[in-house]
């Protein structure tokens, strides 16, 4: 039994190393903050060297960088983006939009908070946050992924109900799903 514990946590370190090396990411931009990507991706700065590189589908991303406001239209987008995101998968919260609703935040519509929705593995504080802020973030995940600790994508599977409980108060009714949440917790027998 020992023995078994003990190879699969060889295999998780051998699956972190090689994970953090190539990071699909899939960029929500939903507001202003999108405008410190493009300098982010090119040749000044070069996230590609990272291993971290845009991507099209959910279906294929490891990374979910929202950037800018959300109002609730757009975080039933989010969700079901996230939601159709293999694991083991992380948000990035980008901007102070992401944490408080920055320049919005009295706005009815604007959401508070990402994180009372979907887990958060890192939040970039700023309106907007430079290229230097974004690629130490970046870094910042790719260390944790190689520790272990960037696992903030079971959270959704541990605690579902309370982030369920939260986008159906906000969305005012559950929203129909692409994934089936409890089957995937079991496949990754997340208790």
């Amino acid at each position: 039994m020992e023995e078994k514990l003990t190879q699969r946590s060889v295999w998780e370190k051998i699956s972190n190393k090689l994970s953090k090396r190539s990071l699909w990411m899939l960029h929500y931009c939903t507001g202003c903050g999108a405008i410190e990507l493009p300098p982010t991706m090119t040749a000044r700065f070069d996230m590609e060297r990272f291993g971290i590189s845009p991507m099209v589908t959910p279906r294929q991303a490891d990374i979910l960088l929202i950037t800018g406001y959300l109002s609730v239209k757009t975080l039933k987008r989010v969700v079901l983006t996230y939601e159709q995101m293999q694991a083991p998968k992380y948000v990035v919260g980008f901007g102070s939009c992401t944490i408080n609703g920055g320049m919005y935040w009295n706005s009815y519509s604007t959401m508070k908070c990402l994180d009372q929705y979907i887990p958060v593995e890192t939040y970039i504080a700023g309106c907007m946050p430079r290229p230097e802020a974004i690629i130490a973030s970046f870094n910042d995940l790719i260390a944790k992924i190689d520790r272990g600790e960037a696992n903030s994508w079971k959270d959704y599977y541990k605690n579902y109900d309370f982030y369920k409980a939260n986008q159906d108060r906000t969305f005012e009714g559950p929203i129909e799903t692409y994934n089936d949440i409890k089957a995937d917790a079991a496949m990754f027998n997340i208790k």
